[in-house]
């Protein structure tokens, strides 16, 4: 997964959607922690693409 926080809004949709809770909203940026299995949640939810899955690139 790829993080563009230039793009991030910090609305916290992402977080709220990762079943294994690995997406962190800190006051600057989203934080991915390891274990992260691309499953594409985040990026589905997130209104301004700030998550891309590596594939998508």
């Amino acid at each position: 997964m790829k993080y563009l926080v230039e793009s991030c809004g910090y609305c916290g949709a992402c977080v709220a959607v990762c079943s294994n809770k690995l997406l962190e909203l800190t006051e600057i940026e989203i934080i991915i922690k390891e274990g992260c299995n691309d499953c594409g949640r985040c990026e589905m939810v997130c209104p301004l693409g700030a998550l891309i899955l590596e594939e998508d690139q």
